[in-house]
């Protein structure tokens, strides 16, 4: 994925809350084309994604597998960006360095990773 796509997490976020509340996933071209585009975005295989949209079982958990990579990835980046500018604050910026390598051995989904690696050269 190039990282000047324009990533919209709009979309899926909204299919995942009608989802969530009970509705049924329903396999139209452009509820796959926003599977298959967040699933290149979260870091999900495209051969994994391609299989999943071909069933609302898999395809529903891949909406849920998507979903939950945003969020996660999300919260976990604003912790760990938060704690390691209160640690270069403090005047540790080896401790800093080591949280944000360790989210990055961990982070999948490429945008995150990309803003993590910016965290770190910031501190270069």
């Amino acid at each position: 994925m190039s990282m000047s796509e324009d990533i919209d997490w709009d979309p899926v976020r909204e299919l995942a809350s009608r989802v969530e509340a009970g509705e049924a996933l329903v396999l139209t071209p452009d509820v796959r084309e926003i599977l298959l585009r967040t699933a290149r975005q979260v870091g999900i295989l495209e051969s994994d994604a391609q299989v999943a949209v071909q069933d609302v079982g898999t395809a529903t958990a891949l909406l849920r597998e998507a979903r939950e990579r945003i969020r996660d990835g999300s919260i976990r980046l604003n912790i760990t960006e938060m704690r390691a500018r209160d640690l270069v604050r403090a005047g540790d910026k080896v401790g800093a360095r080591k949280l944000l390598e360790d989210l990055l051995a961990v982070e999948r989904v490429p945008l995150y990773r990309e803003q993590v690696e910016l965290s770190l050269e910031d501190l270069d």
